[in-house]
């Protein structure tokens, strides 16, 4: 199994402690800085079979500045880092920053771009309309390697994924009842584009519903997955492992 996506300098010393001893269950995990404050971090728990992620979150895209261009550059080279992000756009939080938020995006687009890494990109609003614009902004631009991080089954940005060959990376709300339509989407999309995460501590599947998440409880996840595509749990968990496994290169 693979978690694509986790923030575990989000937990607290006994979680990760309890996340770090079920590491041997899986087969990589990707954790992702996204602030400055948070890099160092990141990159210190990136060892063994976890990697890391840096970049500035759409709630923080106001802190870029030269000076932390300067830095993300920087620790983007580091030895242990898979991707750019998480980046992208927010308007649940913080929709004032909407400008600020595009800039971060596109400068951490180019920087993605001339690494050769990934871009993990992070979308929510309360109306759908942060989806529709970052649809317009894929489709614009059209990274080479991109990640529709815990997708939510927006038709638009199904669409627009589908046509810039971006992964799909689906976590908790995957598991849940009400979502019929979010596996559909699961069912729809090419198999070769599939991921599983668990955006770790947030977004748990059932039977974790109101509590904290933790990297492997992503079995819940792509238990639903396999499921939801009519195939066995081992042959959704090959799947997956080789999807992340081509994208974030952990053999590197």
């Amino acid at each position: 199994m693979t978690d694509t996506h986790a923030h575990l300098d989000f937990l607290e010393p006994e979680e990760l402690k309890e996340a770090q001893a079920h590491l041997p269950e899986l087969r990589a995990v990707l954790t992702l800085g996204v602030d400055p404050a948070r890099w160092e971090r990141t990159l210190a728990l990136a060892q063994g079979n976890v990697y890391a992620a840096v970049g500035l979150h759409p709630t923080s895209a106001h802190l870029l500045s030269p000076e932390v261009e300067e830095a993300l550059r920087h620790y983007a080279r580091h030895p242990r880092v898979r991707a750019i992000g998480e980046t992208g756009l927010d308007y649940y939080w913080t929709p004032e920053t909407g400008p600020a938020q595009y800039r971060a995006l596109d400068f951490q687009a180019a920087l993605a771009e001339a690494l050769g890494l990934p871009l993990v990109l992070h979308v929510r609003s309360r109306d759908g309309k942060a989806e529709e614009d970052l649809s317009e902004w894929l489709l614009q631009n059209r990274p080479k390697k991109a990640v529709l991080h815990a997708f939510s089954g927006h038709p638009a940005l199904e669409r627009a994924g589908l046509e810039t060959g971006a992964y799909f990376s689906f976590a908790g709300p995957l598991t849940y009842k009400k979502n019929g339509a979010l596996r559909e989407a699961a069912r729809r999309l090419p198999r070769e584009k599939l991921l599983v995460e668990t955006d770790t501590p947030f977004l748990p599947p059932e039977p974790f519903r109101g509590q904290r998440n933790r990297p492997h409880y992503v079995r819940h996840t792509l238990f639903r997955l396999a499921e939801s595509l009519g195939v066995s749990f081992e042959e959704a968990e090959a799947l997956t492992d080789r999807n992340a496994e081509g994208l974030f290169r952990w053999s590197l």
